[in-house]
């Protein structure tokens, strides 16, 4: 399970996507989670599913690594999916005493868990070809604005950047921790869902502790090479829109008109209403 999570990792490759301007994929993923929310049929569902095939294909990620990453959050999916199956109101179809599956509650429950798939996978994108270094840079230059404001642009994306770092890393100490713990004897995976969380209690506490300590190494390493925050440095790159971002505009724009006529004409009514002729 904890080599199953890939949320804020990187995966080296040379392709369209890892290319792009981070500043362009920053925007267009904010974007594409907008457009999620516009969504309110099947049919726009497929339009996205299609969009975020075609972004997968071109980025040259493997299906199943970034499939993996939805292993760890299937419970979360799975709890919203049958929260609003039985929470939402409508025609019941099937009743467990107070309880009652509707129609709108099984449109709503199959929307939501759609819904939370295309989040986690379109930002998993954004991890996945883009280095760190670089989304540091990107989201520093996105927040540049803000420092006419007293914003800490460069110290906030900074944090950001170490946070999503630090999640592998995290992990793979997690992963020794349970290993020798298993190594000793400790067991994890039998008895109720209590005895489990118990068990789990002398991983946490030497993982806080090598947590604070990884912490404590980093900043000695950052004081050590002179690090002062973003005042007054350079960039040995800079950021430059190339025909490949322009051509990102040009497909994120079809891909957002599509969702937008999709809601506008109510194209799943249309082609439900075809299909009965």
């Amino acid at each position: 399970m904890i080599r199953d999570i890939t949320i804020g990792q990187y995966y080296p490759g040379y392709s369209a996507v890892h290319k792009l301007d981070t500043r362009l994929k920053l925007v267009l993923v904010l974007a594409y989670m907008v457009s999620i929310f516009l969504v309110s049929d099947f049919v726009g569902y497929a339009v996205v599913l299609v969009s975020l095939a075609l972004v997968v294909r071109l980025s040259q990620v493997p299906a199943r690594f970034i499939l993996r990453g939805l292993k760890p959050v299937f419970i979360i999916i799975a709890f919203t999916f049958i929260l609003n199956l039985f929470m939402t109101k409508g025609d019941p179809i099937v009743t467990f005493g107070a309880l009652a599956i509707t129609e709108q509650g099984i449109y709503e429950a199959c929307y939501m868990a759609l819904r939370i798939i295309f989040l986690i996978l379109g930002a998993s994108m954004l991890t996945f070809t883009t280095k760190p270094v670089k989304l540091t840079d990107g989201i520093e230059y996105l927040l540049s604005p803000g420092t006419r404001f007293g914003v800490p642009a460069h110290e906030l994306a900074m944090m950001m950047t170490i946070a999503l770092r630090f999640i592998p890393t995290l992990l793979e100490e997690t992963d020794k921790i349970m290993k020798a713990q298993q190594a000793r004897g400790a067991d994890f995976e039998t008895g109720n869902i209590f005895r489990r969380a118990k068990a789990m209690i002398p991983i946490f506490i030497p993982l806080i502790v090598g947590a604070f300590r990884m912490a404590s190494d980093l900043a000695m390493a950052m004081e050590a090479r002179c690090y002062r925050g973003g005042e007054g440095r350079t960039k040995l790159h800079v950021f430059k829109l190339k025909r490949r971002d322009a051509a990102a505009i040009i497909l994120y724009a079809a891909y957002l008109a599509l969702i937008v006529l999709e809601r506008i004409f109510d194209l799943q009514s249309l082609l439900v209403g075809a299909l009965l002729r």
